[in-house]
């Protein structure tokens, strides 16, 4: 099976050890264990349940417990709707190799992770593409995604929270979406791995809770600052859940019981662990958004949601020889818009340490001043 590289992952191999400033991280600020088990309450009891775990395989669709605490983040759903995976990029994976065959035709919006257009392509699907525009806040066109759909459409595919322009679909115009593309009975997967990290402090609703073709896939590494655990899963109608079984027993088997151990923690806090995660998003978003109305050279549809955004820039360069010289003058690391097809454009992410992200900011500005001569 041929497969296009994988531009942002490819990038963050060749560079995210080489920087001293990393803006092109994409979690909320890491959790150590200590602080999990101290925000969960579980400091004084977990080292005994720990010492009499077997170092077997797990359960095989994921335990019980961790199921039902995934399930408490939707509105409807139960543990048969659920199976974990090995990240939410192993969730994405798999539900393409369960629903989407070659000649099928589907529908990807771009920008968005890549694996939701190259995979789909790769198996030999028939992709069309729906372009998000700034000018539209970098929202899905509603006109323009009906006159895509074919009778024999098979898959609509979307981040939401988008990744990478940070756009959010409000409840009501995810419902209008997903009214266009009812009468196609075809799938809609969300990847909604950025759900809870909306600015307004409210999680918004998931697509498998509002449509009966609905796929959300999710895991524990950007709002729950667990990105270590490689903890995923798909939530889905079980028809779906079953087809995803078949192919999840060839790469997956089962998911380590210890980061189903602590996931299932940290989603048992879930109230004391988001709300770290917004407090810092918030925050640092209001000091990125403080710098960019004093920077001439960048400007930004302000995102809703997510950890990252899209920045444009007013330099004549490729984004990336932009973040190369930028990585290599200052020690600061960006994304650079290419890795999305979105040239013209740089990614950051401002969900890190906030020191961090006031110091690295401080010298992209410096970097920009070279061009104003």
């Amino acid at each position: 099976m041929q497969i296009r590289e994988f531009g942002v992952e490819m990038w963050m191999n060749a560079y995210e050890t080489k920087c001293s400033y990393n803006l092109a991280e994409t979690c909320v600020a890491s959790l150590t264990i200590d602080e999990l088990l101290t925000r969960s309450g579980r400091n004084d009891d977990v080292m005994s349940e720990l010492k009499l775990m077997k170092m077997t395989y797990g359960a095989i669709e994921g335990s019980d417990r961790l199921r039902d605490a995934i399930c408490a983040l939707y509105e409807n759903q139960s543990r048969d709707n659920v199976v974990t995976t090995h990240g939410t990029i192993g969730a994405n994976a798999l539900v393409y190799k369960a629903v989407v065959e070659p000649g099928d035709h589907m529908i990807a919006v771009l920008p968005s992770y890549q694996q939701h257009y190259s995979i789909p392509e790769s198996i030999g699907a028939d992709v069309t593409y729906l372009r998000l525009r700034e000018e539209n806040g970098f929202l899905p066109d509603l006109e323009d995604l009906c006159a895509m759909i074919r009778p024999e459409t098979k898959l609509i595919s979307f981040t939401n929270p988008n990744n990478p322009t940070g756009a959010l679909m409000n409840p009501q115009q995810l419902k209008a979406l997903i009214e266009v593309v009812r009468p196609s009975g075809a799938y809609i997967l969300s990847d909604e791995v950025y759900r809870g990290t909306e600015q307004s402090g409210q999680m918004g609703p998931a697509v498998v809770d509002l449509y009966e073709n609905g796929i959300s896939t999710a895991g524990m590494s950007k709002a729950f600052s667990l990105a270590g655990l490689r903890l995923g899963w798909v939530t889905a109608p079980q028809e779906v859940i079953a087809r995803v079984m078949i192919h999840r027993d060839y790469d997956t088997i089962s998911v380590g019981k210890l980061d189903e151990y602590f996931a299932t923690l940290a989603l048992e806090a879930k109230s004391a662990i988001l709300d770290r995660s917004r407090s810092i998003t918030q925050n640092n978003l209001a000091l990125l958004e403080t710098w960019i109305a004093n920077e001439p050279r960048m400007s930004f549809k302000k995102p809703q949601a997510a950890t990252i955004c899209l920045l444009k820039y007013d330099v004549d360069i490729p984004s990336h020889d932009l973040c190369v010289a930028l990585l290599q003058q200052t020690g600061v690391l960006l994304t650079p818009g290419s890795a999305f097809d979105m040239e013209g454009y740089v990614r950051i992410g401002f969900a890190n340490h906030t020191d961090t992200l006031q110091a690295g900011l401080s010298r992209l500005g410096a970097f920009l001043r070279q061009f104003d001569t």
